[in-house]
């Protein structure tokens, strides 16, 4: 164990029992609604599987994006909007890790995809970083679910006018045909 996770451990123990209240998932915003589903997979894990430590962040692994595919989208899909959240944290809401623009190319993303360098992905910065930031709970905190959201939306966005994440689901509102969801697991 890693001398910081060592140093961060008995706080992970404290907060233990504390985590949010799934009710305030950006999934479960109204805005963001819609019956229309993709079934969204990866090869590197399948839904509800431990996500492998290459697609984690510090003192796991190098924080590659996993590679993710998709069924056949919407007619009339311009863009999709992923969304990759921590069910987990010891906070009031779910944690947003990552939020990624890109035109639907393709039945997927390759492994490591989701760079900051990479032509054809824009990303909401948040929390001072506009890339991949991959799993990483709080050292002794115990078991976290991550969840890739993927949305189809029939217009594109243009995430540099959108001031956080709380504001996401009203730029979006209405332009959403179509999502699907990807869920892993990581323990510290």
């Amino acid at each position: 164990m890693h001398p910081v996770e060592v140093l961060l451990l008995p706080l992970g123990r404290a907060l233990r029992n504390r985590r949010p209240d799934e009710a305030r998932s950006i999934a479960n915003a109204p805005e963001l609604a819609t019956g229309h589903r993709i079934a969204l997979t990866s090869p590197s894990f399948r839904d509800g599987e431990t996500i492998p430590a290459k697609h984690c962040g510090p003192f796991i692994g190098p924080d590659i994006s996993p590679a993710l595919a998709w069924d056949a989208l919407p007619a009339g899909t311009a863009e999709l909007l992923l969304v990759f959240e921590d069910l987990d944290t010891p906070t009031a809401a779910p944690g947003i890790h990552t939020v990624a623009a890109f035109a639907p190319a393709g039945d997927g993303l390759a492994e490591g995809a989701l760079t900051p360098d990479s032509p054809a992905v824009r990303f909401l910065r948040h929390l001072g970083r506009a890339k991949y930031v991959g799993p990483r709970p709080l050292p002794g905190h115990g078991p976290h679910r991550y969840r890739f959201h993927l949305y189809a939306l029939d217009t594109g966005i243009d995430l540099t006018k959108v001031a956080g994440v709380k504001q996401l689901p009203q730029a979006v509102a209405g332009h959403v045909l179509a999502s699907g969801t990807l869920m892993g697991t990581r323990t510290s």
